[in-house]
């Protein structure tokens, strides 16, 4: 386990996002992350690597990457050897871990939210974030895009990952049970939209849009989890999961959620682009 922040007497398991939090009520997410696993993504591993693609990151790029959580896309980001790197994570411990992984000059990770990053206007060329919209209720969503549209300088490309509901014409009555089952299992609010909603939220900001990806949702399936943490990865999370009744409780209840809608449950990734041109303010639904 990489080093956190130095001169903390912490145990491993509290210093780990929400490890001060009893297993029942602890986020799904950070649930996850105390057992073992790294990529907390909906489309996993290979749907962040082809928004990542599609975001065309490189050697001029300032990033700004919204809620990095444990930074596995973080170093993604990094190999790709951006000017600038700026994460912006409002949980303490999992700051501390991507800290970890920033070892050169123009990079870093600040305490702060996504929704007021207090850092200055225009100041990136790209801006991510991932599983994080899908957590907020419509105003919060909003104003997240609404920031990462501030941040960027024109022509600026902002990229997200999230769960996302199928067909788009799925009845609303669905849509409320899904999402109340999965609040419920997952200790925090779920509020997964369509593409077309995706898409709109995006553009009410005024975004255009550019790139449009999906892959389905199987984030503890075997193949998926084998695929984003390795077969010594799996070992040790399977290995955690049998040794704690609670746990295994809970991520049990996950799966069986995720497997009776999956009809209903995939990942979309989407990158819009800040056009050049001013977009008059009247233009934006605020």
């Amino acid at each position: 386990m990489e080093e956190f922040f130095a001169g903390t007497a912490r145990s491993e398991a509290e210093d780990m996002p929400g490890g001060r939090l009893e297993e029942d009520r602890m986020p799904g997410h950070w649930l996850l992350a105390r057992l073992g696993k790294r990529v907390l993504r909906p489309g996993g591993i290979e749907l962040t690597s082809q928004m990542l693609g599609a975001l065309d990151i490189g050697s001029a790029d300032s990033v700004v990457e919204f809620a990095p959580g444990l930074g596995a896309t973080a170093r993604l980001t990094l190999e790709r050897s951006p000017h600038f790197y700026t994460g912006v994570e409002r949980d303490e411990g999992a700051a501390g871990m991507v800290w970890s992984y920033l070892r050169k000059p123009g990079r870093r990770c600040v305490v702060g939210s996504a929704e007021a990053t207090g850092l200055e206007g225009e100041c990136a060329s790209v801006v991510y974030g991932e599983a994080m919209l899908t957590m907020q209720r419509a105003p919060q969503k909003r104003r997240i895009v609404g920031e990462a549209f501030r941040l960027l300088a024109s022509g600026g490309r902002y990229g997200i990952h999230e769960l996302c509901l199928v067909p788009d014409e799925l009845q609303e009555s669905v849509k409320e049970e899904i999402r109340a089952a999965l609040s419920q299992t997952v200790r925090v609010g779920a509020r997964p939209l369509t593409a077309p909603a995706w898409c709109a939220l995006l553009e009410s900001e005024g975004f255009e849009m550019v790139e449009q990806r999906t892959a389905p949702m199987r984030l503890l399936e075997p193949g998926r989890f084998l695929r984003d943490e390795g077969l010594i990865g799996t070992v040790r999370f399977l290995r955690n999961v049998a040794s704690d009744g609670e746990a295994r409780r809970r991520v049990l209840a996950m799966r069986r959620v995720f497997r009776r809608y999956r009809e209903h449950l995939t990942a979309i990734a989407l990158v819009g682009v800040k056009p050049s041109e001013p977009v008059r303010d009247d233009a934006r639904d605020h």
